[in-house]
């Protein structure tokens, strides 16, 4: 069995020294570790491309310092953990020690449980987390309108004697043309405000 050890960096004052001391307490190889010095919020990084498509093989073991390691987000977690599942990847977590266990020969299955609970987990997290963001945008729109604060595009403001050259262009004793180079208007302008006349 290989023991690959997989990192991200998410920040400069993160101590590189102390993660690859982890992995190295394991017994991995220094050239089995492989590190990202990016950002987290997608697996579109050079290192974890490389070692999901080139490297990893079935029967490997993937080491991680923690789950969030992998990405910030649970929802590509869960993914991902499906994908290590179904290509019999066994997941290490250091930061969760029932993924450390050693395996006696035959118990495979413990893993599986284990990497099934993880997904599980994560995916009703991501699930209470999408529900969570939706609600807070829900009352934060609620509340900025009981404010009296518009939302969306800035509302353009109507250009002085637009009621009755509207109203002559409607009348079409103008063509919209003339309507706009009276009130000084573009096209895309004219017909916005237009519009919002007539839905009020």
């Amino acid at each position: 069995m290989t023991v690959l050890a997989g990192e991200r960096v998410s920040s400069s004052y993160q101590n590189l020294d102390r993660q690859l001391d982890a992995f190295k307490k394991m017994g991995a190889n220094e050239r089995d570790i492989i590190t990202d010095k990016v950002s987290g919020k997608d697996f579109d990084r050079p290192g974890y491309l490389a070692l999901k498509n080139a490297m990893l093989r079935s029967g490997d073991t993937l080491v991680v310092k923690s789950i969030d390691r992998l990405s910030r987000r649970k929802d590509q977690i869960k993914t991902e953990l499906q994908w290590f599942k179904e290509n019999k990847i066994r997941l290490m977590v250091i930061d969760l020690p029932t993924t450390m266990v050693e395996l006696p020969e035959g118990h495979e299955w413990i893993s599986d449980m284990i990497n099934n609970i993880l997904i599980e987990v994560l995916s009703s997290i991501a699930e209470q987390e999408h529900i969570t963001t939706r609600q807070r945008q829900r009352e934060g729109i609620d509340a900025a309108k009981s404010r009296g604060k518009h939302l969306g595009r800035p509302r353009i403001d109507y250009p002085n004697g637009w009621e009755s050259i509207y109203n002559e262009w409607k009348s079409r004793n103008i063509t919209a043309k003339e309507a706009m180079n009276k009130l000084l208007l573009k096209r895309n302008t004219f017909y916005v405000l237009a519009k919002q006349w007539e839905n009020k």
